[in-house]
């Protein structure tokens, strides 16, 4: 009686606990009875497991037992078989697709796509009439010294870069909202960045700091674009898991982005032309500096107002069109690699490391290109009143171009598209040898195709290049935030040290804000900008991209180690 008691108080205990049940064996001389096998009933809230030990078990109790993840069934001479484990229901977050999986679970709408494209309009729009026009302002408008000119780039596009790690740190140690990780940082930055980028083109009534007050605005305006920037970029690894789809959302956003530095640069340029026009310098015979007419400040601060007004309009319309995918994985919720731990394995990552190098000439070479273009054909030429031109049959080259690349990578490979930026290179250097009106058209048409590879090529190897890292080093949470503002941050860094050091070099051949003539040495200097320095940078970063190996792209062997590496927490 007592061991029957012990072995009933068995059944009871482990019942309340979720464990198989042992069948009962009832006294007799020697004969066991044996019972019925178990079946499954269906789980009710509130069934209680048997009491009693004297009673057979019936299916209400069993399906007290089924209650939890762990089932048992019953063989017919009374033997357990061996538990059948049933795996939770996941959450419907969880159900995300394999990398390189095209079903129709991963696919983006046409408006989805849009909308997140549309985003990247503003920081374009302000960002093409920054590099057209900047340069431009600073030393024929403001007219400030070219040394100070110098400080003032550079010193904006270090910010902007230092600005990169330091966005990413946030934004990984930042908690999801309802509306996303992501969304929120741009959200924020919207209203401070369009008020930076109004106060960029202000002339201030003082003339002795204005080189301190356009180093200070150029620096914050830089610093609120990268945080703007890092977040929106990162978002496409959030969109969807399908590297297809990426892919053809890098390509909406690229064209949308292309447009708006089509619209930045065509806008800005044709408010602003009546202050460069030709009779600036006929309305006056005195040599050295011309006055700035009030005409002037009034149209840059018309453009200004018309750049800061995209940035609300477009970060709305991203806000309302795309919904950040959460992540899934259960690795989200435990502790990852920290920032500075994340960011010493991406730079160690050889094809992560050849890709920056190689993009960081090439990047370089087309700020250079942008940036003394409007000198060049202002001081350098007799091209001063072609200037709008050929900036808008570049841009609608580049834009036009954008689908065709697309295609292109599709079609040959990443790889071989990268020719498409060596067509730059001849080009630049027959528009320094025979500056024509013939020749700057053509030149300013394949410097457009050349553009919008050497744009969208670096976009759409990045996500490959994290997918192979994340193959290769299983460290929980992804470190996507981490690639992306790393990357930007070496890119704004060439561009700084390019920038600075051909604006320094142009005080030294003795630049003379505000003069209507430049001496020799000015034109040389402006020759050699245009054209032998953009051609070497490429040629170094096409070297460099050839001879490095290809990220490989993960397929469906690999989904169930990438399936889940879509998260940004990595404190």
């Amino acid at each position: 009686m007592w061991a029957l008691a012990f072995f009933t108080l068995g059944n009871r205990t482990r019942a309340l606990r979720g464990f198989p049940v042992s069948p009962r064996v009832a006294p007799g001389p020697g004969r066991a009875r044996q019972p019925a096998p178990l079946r499954a009933a269906p789980s009710r809230p509130g069934s209680r497991p048997p009491r009693g030990g004297g009673r057979a078990i019936t299916p209400r109790a069993t399906a007290a037992v089924r209650v939890q993840p762990c089932a048992m069934a019953v063989s017919p001479e009374g033997t357990p078989a061996p538990p059948v484990e049933t795996p939770p229901p996941l959450p419907p977050e969880a159900h995300t697709l394999e990398p390189g999986s095209d079903s129709g679970a991963g696919r983006l709408s046409f408006c989805t796509k849009v909308c997140y494209g549309i985003g990247g309009v503003p920081n374009q729009v302000a960002s093409s009439a920054i590099a057209f026009y900047l340069q431009l302002f600073l030393l024929d408008v403001a007219q400030i010294p070219a040394a100070q000119v110098s400080l003032v780039l550079f010193g904006g596009k270090v910010s902007g870069a230092a600005a990169d790690p330091l966005a990413g740190f946030f934004i990984n140690r930042s908690r999801r909202t309802g509306s996303g990780r992501l969304m929120p940082w741009v959200l924020g930055c919207t209203p401070f960045i369009a008020v930076a980028s109004f106060f960029l083109w202000f002339l201030p009534p003082f003339t002795s700091l204005r080189g301190l007050w356009y180093t200070a605005l150029y620096c914050l305006f830089q610093a609120l674009a990268t945080f703007f920037q890092v977040p929106y970029t990162a978002l496409t690894m959030l969109l969807t898991p399908s590297p297809r789809e990426r892919d053809s959302a890098t390509v909406y956003r690229m064209t949308l982005e292309m447009a708006g530095t089509l619209m930045g640069a065509t806008v800005h340029g044709l408010i602003v032309s009546g202050a460069h026009g030709s009779h600036r310098c006929k309305e006056t015979a005195l040599p050295g500096q011309v006055a700035v007419s009030p005409n002037a400040t009034r149209l840059y601060c018309i453009a200004a107002t018309v750049v800061a007004v995209t940035y609300p309009v477009c970060s709305s319309l991203l806000c309302l069109g795309v919904k950040e995918r959460p992540d899934a994985s259960p690795q989200a919720s435990g502790q990852g690699l920290s920032f500075l731990a994340g960011l010493r394995l991406t730079v160690r990552h050889p094809p992560y490391l050849k890709l920056v190098i190689s993009f960081l000439f090439i990047s370089a070479a087309v700020q250079v290109e942008q940036s003394y273009l409007v000198l060049f054909c202002t001081h350098a030429s007799r091209l001063h009143d072609h200037v709008q031109s050929l900036v808008l049959t570049i841009l609608v080259s580049a834009v036009l171009s954008t689908p065709m690349w697309e295609w292109v990578l599709q079609r040959f490979g990443k790889r071989m598209s990268a020719f498409g930026i060596f067509g730059m290179v001849p080009f630049a250097i027959l528009l320094a040898a025979v500056p024509t009106a013939p020749v700057a058209y053509v030149v300013a048409f394949v410097s457009g195709v050349s553009i919008a590879v050497s744009l969208l090529l670096p976009w759409s190897m990045l996500p490959d290049v994290v997918d192979e890292f994340q193959l290769q080093h299983q460290h929980g949470p992804g470190l996507e935030t981490i690639f992306y503002s790393s990357y930007v941050f070496f890119t704004k860094l060439s561009g700084a040290g390019a920038l600075g050091i051909s604006t320094l070099s142009l005080d030294f051949a003795g630049y003379e804000p505000g003069a209507c003539k430049q001496a020799e040495q000015v034109v040389v200097t402006l020759k050699v900008l245009i054209g032998a320095v953009p051609t070497c940078m490429i040629l170094i970063g096409l070297c460099i991209l050839m001879v490095s190996p290809a990220a490989k792209v993960p397929g469906r062997t690999s989904s169930r180690s990438l399936g889940r590496r879509t998260s940004y927490s990595l404190a």
